[in-house]
């Protein structure tokens, strides 16, 4: 399972990305919204975990890019702040599946990463895609 995580405070990234990496996963670590539309022109990935509220902003146009160029990628939100408090993240970001609010439980994020990659039958992110 290829998991993409953005998030940008690199500490955490890290732990989030060892913690999936010995439940068996590959993890990519991108730590601003730039990196991580870089990496997703080239690669696929099975899931990806987005923090919502990036200093650069680009969240929503991570979402976007991956909404379009891979459809069927599920995304788990994460965030700290209260704006989407009312469930509306699931009308900004179409492949939205869950949203995690900080700090959250480790094994949480595993499970519904486990969950959500599962549920893509058939589907491999193995191969990379062409740009």
């Amino acid at each position: 399972m290829r998991i993409l995580i953005a998030e940008h405070q690199p500490e955490l990234g890290r732990i989030w990305a060892r913690y999936l990496e010995r439940q068996g996963a590959d993890v990519t670590l991108a730590t601003s919204s730039d990196e991580a539309l870089r990496i997703l022109r080239f690669e696929s990935f099975d899931v990806l975990i987005l923090e919502l509220v990036m200093p650069d902003g680009g969240a929503i146009a991570i979402s976007d890019f991956v909404s379009y160029r891979h459809p069927d990628v599920p995304i788990i939100a994460v965030t700290s702040g209260s704006f989407f408090s009312d469930g509306s993240v699931f009308e900004v970001i179409p492949n939205a599946r869950s949203l995690l609010r900080m700090p959250l439980r480790i094994d949480d994020l595993a499970a519904l990463v486990d969950h959500y990659a599962g549920r893509r039958v058939g589907v491999s992110a193995a191969q990379p895609t062409t740009p």
